[in-house]
């Protein structure tokens, strides 16, 4: 979540080596990802289009394999490149149930596709690598840079793919089978600040905005929670973000240990946050700040020390920064902008060949947990959010200077602001058009699916995460399904 990276966020829970990049960088205060999920969000950021561009639609379906990333371009360019962990941004990878659930999600039926979020304590207070496959990849880029990077005549660039703050997925059978576990040691847990913890207010279910029950519903939480249950899942995920930034450290030490550091530009950013129960809900898929503002620190050559950013960015502005500190020529076609004249300190006006920077950002998403296509523009102090064709959902509009918890949707008190937003969305995105479309591609790939089992159909399907709710009536699901196609 990007909100911890700068004040008042960043009360909660002690990160010093991002505070070390504020330090010697700049924050942005508004950054955003342009889809909030991991496939898609990614397929943004290493492609510089937006989601519909991409047609990255769900966890499913990223970009193709040998797509032209910025990373394959500055190895064209004579750039040493080394990647490791998550990357995450093409088609094939997740689970089926992950899949079926974003194609079924105009099915009239609610079913919870998640068990509900928990927290799990493990070790003591010397238990410092939870995420011990994160670990690894850092020891492995480390190295990297201590034994190879070191000796390079050319520039190289490197990238690090952490799964932290992700909650764990609980795999085993029973009451919590498929929690998502938000996962520490006492080690991490004591960096956090439990009194700074703020408990968010929640909408009563009635009151919930039809998608946001939706949501709330698939991701089970919509039983009781008590306070000390919201608290610990959000210190919880406060201790995962801490033990990201001891990773982000490990780097910041190699290069610093190798003389690297004041030639290197080095980026730490996200695909996405976490809501952590703003909401009444956990996990992503969401247009709420938790959820879509990501963080955003540079620090490195040429990049002004102590700045931070209110323009609002994305993450299709890494493609092209990234080719803007390489000194490549930037493709005319992308959606994002190099972040180059922000991080210098200059003023807008002296943007790039292709104009000045838009002052708004957009994000989609397409995905399981929500049962519509959704569309966020984000321009100035609104937030302006609208689902599937823009009339048979309700919009939304938030005043984050006013309401930075997004608690009083305004779209019916400032008719004039959405229609100018909503001007603004289409001119960018043709929504309805595209929301069409991706119905369309939802039905034909469950038709493909179901086809490609033959018989097994309704077995596999009962069988899938949502099996607690489908096995109590599973003909009226099927006729549910019927009925869609």
């Amino acid at each position: 979540d990007g909100r911890l990276t700068f004040y008042p966020g960043n009360q909660t829970v002690d990160l010093p080596f991002i505070n070390f990049m504020k330090r010697h960088g700049t924050v942005f205060l508004n950054a955003y990802t342009n889809s909030p999920i991991c496939c898609p969000s990614r397929a943004a950021m290493w492609s510089g289009l937006f989601t519909h561009l991409t047609e990255s639609w769900n966890n499913f379906k990223g970009l193709d394999p040998d797509y032209v990333t910025w990373m394959d371009l500055m190895e064209r360019h004579g750039y040493h490149t080394q990647k490791y962990g998550k990357l995450d941004y093409t088609s094939g990878h997740h689970s089926v149930s992950n899949r079926v659930e974003a194609w079924t999600r105009d099915v009239d039926f609610l079913l919870r596709q998640e068990g509900r979020p928990m927290v799990n304590l493990t070790g003591d207070r010397k238990h410092v690598r939870v995420m011990e496959a994160d670990w690894q990849n850092t020891d492995k880029a480390v190295n990297w840079i201590k034994e190879e990077a070191i000796n390079f005549t050319e520039p190289f660039v490197l990238y690090l793919g952490l799964n932290l703050p992700h909650p764990y997925p609980s795999p085993y059978a029973g009451e919590n089978f498929g929690s998502s576990t938000f996962l520490t040691s006492p080690y991490w847990l004591e960096k956090v600040t439990y009194e700074a913890i703020k408990i968010p207010k929640w909408s009563s279910l009635s009151e919930m905005h039809p998608v946001d029950y939706y949501s709330s519903y698939t991701k089970n939480c919509t039983g009781e929670f008590t306070e000390q249950e919201v608290r610990n899942i959000r210190a919880f995920y406060y201790a995962m973000c801490a033990e990201t930034d001891a990773m982000l450290g490990e780097i910041i030490s190699a290069l610093r240990d190798t003389g690297l550091l004041k030639r290197t530009v080095v980026v730490f950013t996200a695909d996405h946050g976490e809501l952590a129960m703003e909401h009444r809900q956990f996990y992503k898929m969401s247009m709420y700040e938790g959820s879509s503002h990501v963080p955003l620190l540079v620090m490195g050559p040429g990049v002004k020390e102590q700045q931070q950013i209110p323009n609002v960015v994305s993450l299709v502005d890494i493609y092209p920064t990234m080719l803007d500190i390489a000194r490549i020529p930037v493709p005319q076609n992308l959606s994002g902008y190099s972040l180059i004249p922000l991080l210098r300190g200059k003023a807008e006006n002296e943007a790039s060949p292709r104009g000045p920077r838009p002052s708004w950002v957009l994000s989609e998403f397409h995905g399981c947990n929500v049962n519509s296509s959704t569309y966020m523009l984000r321009m100035g102090k609104w937030k302006y959010i609208t689902y599937s064709d823009g009339r048979s959902v309700l919009p939304q509009l938030f005043d984050l200077s006013a309401d930075p918890d997004e608690l009083t949707n305004v779209a019916m008190k400032f008719p004039v602001v959405v229609h100018s937003l909503d001007k603004t969305l289409h001119s960018v995105v043709n929504y309805p058009k595209v929301s069409s479309s991706v119905q369309e591609y939802n039905k034909r790939q469950f038709i493909s699916w179901k086809q490609s089992l033959g018989q097994n159909y309704s077995n596999v399907i009962a069988n899938l995460r949502w099996h607690q709710d489908w096995l109590k009536e599973p003909k009226k699901y099927e006729d549910a399904i019927d009925k869609w196609l």
